[in-house]
């Protein structure tokens, strides 16, 4: 342990959940630095749900305006029949999910959230280029080596490096992740390229074994994405691989004729990528290390909560490493685990099953959850523990 009363924090992977937990702990007075393996920030093209769950988090780290001024508030989630439109369920939000559930719910683009959470990241904290290649515990640290020769250290490591994590590989072992059976298509669609072709912000179209989503990615609705899940084949040695307008059409033909004129408007590239998972695990940590987001839990993406997920992780690891104090790091993972495995080990079942806001249901436990003033659940004997 360092000589300050804060341990210094190394995190691994600057995604969306590192780039949190990152923001998180320094504003809480943490030293932090954190490892990307990527050579630079680079706006990824893709979509992202955040539910209210999720942007309570991101409000709390001072982004609500920044992030109501790039993102949609659809007015609802709708559910549609694959082949007919008709209604299966619709659920309001843009008038009603800060006042039920706690926050708004937004769609954008990806790298436009990761952006804005880069940035806040304090200066010179992220180092970019650190693919990492062992990690090496003693009694005072844990040493982090990198591919290019370098190594640091930490008093707490924190793997936020995705399903294909080496920090998780280092604690257990390799074991490759699981193909899920499905892939799914990403496009973006211009919305000049739909005419006077007119639609909710947000609709999914079900169909017994696929679906087909599309959203918009700005306020200026000038953009949307389309992103798909369809059973095939794969070749499990890659995560993604091109894919085009045309086969689009021959995966979704039969759909409703609104997502014909959709697909129709497709515009660049089109890609495909697998649905990967694992069984849950135990434990999450191992020493003084421990484990985000899809480095521990991967999810398929059926319930937009991945991101989610991750973040409350986030946030619960620092406020039960609050909660326990610095001089008992067991102690604070283990009260992290009580506190985060039951809610992803429920949401990872039910995002792989796949019928999330199909029919009609009662959001409220996912969405209503604030991971700041949820009850801190005791690891031994499961009953609330005061933090007064």
């Amino acid at each position: 342990m360092s000589d300050s009363k804060r341990p210094r924090i190394g995190i691994i992977g600057a995604g969306l959940g590192g780039a949190t937990c990152a923001v998180l702990f320094q504003k809480a007075g943490y030293p932090v630095d954190v490892y990307e393996q990527a050579p630079e920030f680079t706006r990824l093209g893709a979509g992202i749900h955040l539910g209210p769950n999720c942007v309570r988090v991101l409000n709390h780290l001072g982004l609500k305006r920044d992030l109501l001024e790039i993102a949609v508030r659809p007015a609802a989630w709708n559910s549609l029949m694959w082949n007919t439109g008709e209604t299966l369920f619709s659920l309001p939000l843009r008038d009603v999910a800060e006042q039920r559930y706690g926050a708004a719910y937004l769609t954008m683009h990806r790298g436009d959230m990761h952006e804005l959470l880069i940035n806040t990241v304090s200066p010179g904290s992220i180092r970019f280029g650190k693919r990492l290649v062992d990690l090496d515990p003693d009694s005072s640290c844990v040493r982090m080596r990198f591919a290019d020769g370098s190594s640091s250290s930490a008093d707490i490591v924190i793997g936020a490096d995705g399903v294909f994590s080496k920090v998780r590989e280092w604690m257990f072992g390799p074991q490759e992740p699981i193909y899920s059976g499905y892939i799914g298509h990403r496009a973006s669609i211009p919305a000049r390229n739909l005419g006077r072709l007119s639609f909710e912000d947000h609709a999914k179209w079900w169909a017994p074994d696929r679906h087909l989503i599309v959203y918009f990615l700005t306020n200026r609705r000038d953009e949307l994405y389309l992103v798909t899940g369809a059973l095939e084949k794969w070749d499990r040695s890659i995560s993604w691989t091109n894919s085009s307008q045309q086969e689009l059409r021959e995966a979704f033909s039969g759909f409703h004729s609104e997502c014909q004129r959709l697909i129709d408007g497709v515009e660049g590239e089109v890609t495909k990528w697998a649905f990967f998972e694992r069984p849950p695990m135990r434990p999450w940590h191992r020493g003084t290390v421990v484990l985000i987001g899809d480095a521990c839990h991967p999810m398929k993406p059926h319930m937009a909560q991945g991101a989610a997920i991750a973040i409350e992780d986030a946030a619960m690891l620092l406020r039960c490493l609050e909660a326990t104090g610095p001089n008992d790091i067991e102690a604070t993972f283990q009260l992290y685990e009580a506190n985060r495995m039951p809610r992803a080990d429920k949401v990872q079942d039910l995002s792989r099953h796949n019928t999330w806001l199909r029919d009609p249901c009662d959001p409220t436990w996912v969405y209503g959850y604030d991971v700041f003033s949820e009850p801190l659940m005791e690891a031994r004997e499961g009953f609330a523990l005061s933090e007064a």
